[in-house]
């Protein structure tokens, strides 16, 4: 799976360096199932990389140097890694790429790590529960972590994200659901969108690329899962502009969207959700602000 980089997808990218368009990524593996993206809701976290499941053996994205290796048996830290064993190579240009949640190797990585070589087997550590392995990449000049989806080709979908539940909550915490109060109060309201895309048809819940939302043909919010920047010790959520993650996140299963302001008359309300592959889903209220 090469990269690809079209007009559309480079159209997406925010904070990436226009330098990696030059690399040529493959996902560490071809045969692996993926059970969790970038971007994903992970109990009120964002995910930074993708899970895969899988028993075929892991290789590196791009030829690499070592920076950096950790396996279960090195106590340098007291504290276990939500990675498990884990390996950092630098792909060139600060672009970093960890992988992580493997078993342990027995023999040990040369300095520079071409792309044939076997990085280690899928394995069950650090913070999962199956047997695969977790990807992720960070530009370290920018200090962002980067949807691998953006430089490496992603996976043949043809089905559109799916938008399960959306609520409106006002400043009091109460919370309305546009599909059956037809009949609202005016006011300032924060926006939650449950939504999740399934590609690979292993039933698994993944984050769209997109969401956004729009009142009476005026786009009030967007969300992108393309980066995320680690800022002041905080992760970064591009929402209209970098907002912190928690803000996003905090309400597991939900993306919260922002506020929108709704005034007495008619309102309609669009929420649409879309994949890296450009498929969508939109759902449209039609409401009664009091």
């Amino acid at each position: 799976m090469k990269i690809v980089l079209s007009p559309r997808i480079g159209a997406f990218l925010w904070m990436v360096p226009a330098a990696f368009a030059a690399f040529a990524l493959d996902w560490p593996s071809k045969e692996a199932v993926l059970v969790g993206n970038f971007g994903s809701n992970d109990r009120g976290n964002p995910a930074v990389g993708a899970s895969f499941e899988s028993d075929a053996p892991i290789f590196p994205a791009d030829v690499g140097e070592l920076i950096f290796f950790r396996d279960l048996s090195n106590k340098a830290s007291r504290f276990p890694s939500p990675l498990g064993s884990w390996t950092a190579l630098d792909h060139g240009d600060g672009l970093t790429g960890i992988y992580g949640r493997y078993e342990e190797r027995e023999d040990e990585l040369p300095t520079i790590v071409e792309k044939e070589t076997t990085l280690a087997l899928p394995g069950i550590s650090g913070w999962t529960r199956r047997r695969g392995f977790f990807f992720s990449l960070f530009d370290r000049k920018e200090r962002c972590w980067i949807n691998p989806s953006l430089l490496i080709s992603p996976w043949e979908d043809d089905r559109p994200p799916v938008i399960r539940h959306v609520e409106l909550r006002d400043e009091a915490g109460t919370a309305y659901n546009p599909g059956q109060s037809r009949n609202i109060p005016q006011g300032l309201y924060s926006l939650y969108v449950d939504a999740a895309d399934t590609v690979t048809g292993s039933g698994e819940s993944l984050a769209p690329n997109r969401i956004t939302c729009s009142i009476n043909g005026t786009e009030m919010g967007e969300l992108k899962f393309e980066t995320l920047i680690s800022k002041d010790r905080k992760r970064m959520v591009n929402r209209n502009g970098p907002v912190p993650a928690a803000e996003v996140y905090g309400s597991y299963p939900f993306f919260n969207l922002g506020e929108i302001q709704l005034t007495r008359g008619q309102a309609v309300l669009v929420i649409e959700a879309e994949d890296i592959e450009q498929n969508s889903q939109a759902v449209t209220y039609r409401l009664t602000v009091d």
